[in-house]
């Protein structure tokens, strides 16, 4: 039986940048220091700043939100009811109770009272008008109540895959967006992903340690989604060359300036709900037709 350095037996292996194995006290120490390096190393945070942390129900905005609120960090919880039949009801029980597990204030919104339509009442790609719906509501919200930061929960995976679809598409404007910060501008709030340098699978092993609460139901939309796939082609590649997850990262980090081609653009005011836009009509306005 393989033992931890301490000598108690193995709870998981660590396979970069040098294999290790650690029992479960060990770990969750490891974990929490390697998201105080992240935050210290790329300025993510400081202790003054008033945290908005969307939470979704499942295991890495949950974990993310525990975390900051172990660290001392000035947090709150934020969840919106999209209305998806049997995940939306599950997975607001969890971020109940997830609020309660960790002593956080939390907000709820409802996409059907703020547009009159849950997300299954739209046609389209579900998964790109639900991150849409998503990413404006927290941050409108987070800018009309004050807060200066929104912490997601996105980890190294999350960020790999989407970064592999754009350079697929070569969609060159998002691709210079893939970063651990992104500062405030207008109306737009500071963004940032405590995760960035963590994978998947050491968020979850952490959760279950600390038995954090959440959901394991999947949304029956997100099936669909490409990301997934390009998810499972890194995962394949990383058991065949551990570290190669590692090595994209980094290497995006140090050459992310090739994708930087608007340097000079000006953003505008939404006309019909005067948040910060790229175009004449934002997104969401657009996609519920407002």
């Amino acid at each position: 039986m393989l033992k931890c350095f301490c000598g108690k037996e193995s709870y998981i292996k660590i396979t970069y940048p040098k294999v290790k194995y650690l029992c479960k006290e060990h770990f969750i120490e490891y974990f929490e220091n390697r998201v105080k390096r992240s935050i210290e190393k790329f300025k993510m945070l400081s202790k003054d700043e008033k945290i908005l942390v969307p939470i979704s129900g499942g295991k890495d905005s949950h974990a993310a939100a525990y975390i900051l609120k172990k660290l001392g960090y000035d947090i709150e919880l934020f969840h919106i009811n999209l209305g998806i039949s049997n995940f939306s009801e599950i997975s607001l029980e969890k971020v109940k109770e997830l609020s309660n597990f960790i002593n956080a204030k939390l907000h709820v919104v409802n996409l059907k009272e703020i547009t009159g339509k849950t997300i299954e009442d739209v046609k389209g790609k579900m998964c790109s008008i639900c991150g849409i719906t998503k990413r404006y509501l927290m941050n409108k919200f987070g800018y009309e109540h004050g807060f200066d930061t929104i912490v997601t929960g996105h980890n190294m995976d999350d960020e790999l895959s989407f970064m592999l679809n754009n350079l697929l598409g070569w969609n060159i404007r998002y691709l210079a967006k893939h970063l651990p910060v992104l500062p405030a501008h207008d109306k737009f709030l500071k963004k940032v992903k405590i995760f960035y340098e963590i994978e998947e699978k050491y968020i979850k092993a952490y959760a279950d340690t600390l038995n954090i609460p959440y959901t394991t139901v999947k949304c029956k939309y997100a099936k669909k989604a490409i990301t997934i796939r390009h998810r499972e082609y890194l995962n394949k590649l990383e058991e065949e060359k551990p570290g190669i997850k590692y090595h994209f990262l980094y290497g995006y980090l140090k050459n992310r300036e090739l994708f930087e081609v608007e340097k000079d653009f000006k953003f505008r005011e939404c006309e019909i709900c005067g948040m910060t836009s790229a175009s004449k009509i934002c997104s969401f306005c657009r996609v519920w037709r407002r």
